[in-house]
């Protein structure tokens, strides 16, 4: 299998990161925890586990950026490190290891991204309120509404790319810091050509830590699709 790396975001992910850590180790993948200087103590359990398996590495940040930023960086960490292929995924067991394979086997299949998508048939969500339902497919259909696309899970964080993906969209200059960072890299890879893929997961609402989402999370993403349909139409995307 060609070299795949996990890059795996935590901040006060104190009670799943070593759970988490521990369920990857037996895939034969590379897991690079990216920390944002949590004031839980992750970041020092992520070293002890580092220091107990070899699979995994821990990159430390200063400070908390947002879901983007510390994404951009693990994602370089991994292409200089020379990862094939890139996995995003969420610590706290919302996105189920067993799947992982998954993804790995459907990029290999020849698809550039390859989405863990609660939209298509088979997918699904577990243990989620009528109203986090309501908000998270209305925000699937918004983005992919409005930038024009077929992809039925724009939102979802469990994702495999393609170094080469990662290579031509030019990181740099991907500006969101929330859960529209997925959006905007999706669409970008689009716009260049690339394929996506959809393989059907069942997301479960976590169980031990909290939530990320935030009032201005959510309205990154509301006002940051309507500005990258602009700037596809004034071809400066």
């Amino acid at each position: 299998m060609a070299a795949v790396t996990i890059c795996l975001p935590t901040f006060n992910e104190c009670e799943n990161v070593e759970r988490m850590l521990h369920a990857l180790a037996p895939l034969g993948v590379h897991v690079l925890v990216i920390d944002d200087n949590s004031p839980d103590g992750t970041g020092e359990i992520a070293d002890r586990v580092a220091a107990e398996l070899d699979c995994v590495s821990v990159l430390h940040r200063e400070r908390k950026e947002g879901l983007g930023p510390a994404y951009i960086a693990g994602f370089r960490r991994a292409l200089a490190e020379g990862a094939e292929y890139v996995i995003s995924m969420d610590c706290d067991f919302s996105h189920d290891p067993a799947d992982v394979s998954r993804l790995i086997a459907r990029a290999e299949e020849g698809a550039d991204v390859v989405i863990g998508s609660r939209y298509v048939p088979g997918g699904g969500t577990r243990n989620w309120g009528l109203g986090r339902r309501i908000v998270s497919a209305g925000g699937s259909f918004y983005a992919r509404t409005i930038l024009g696309l077929r992809i039925r899970d724009m939102t979802g964080g469990f994702r495999c790319f393609r170094r080469t993906v990662l290579e031509t969209v030019d990181l740099g200059t991907v500006a969101t810091r929330g859960y529209a960072f997925q959006i905007e890299l999706t669409y970008r890879a689009v716009r260049r050509g690339f394929t996506v893929a959809e393989v059907p997961i069942v997301f479960t609402d976590r169980t031990a830590g909290q939530s990320k989402m935030t009032r201005a999370i959510f309205l990154e993403a509301v006002r940051k699709v309507p500005q990258l349909r602009l700037a596809a139409l004034q071809g400066k995307l």
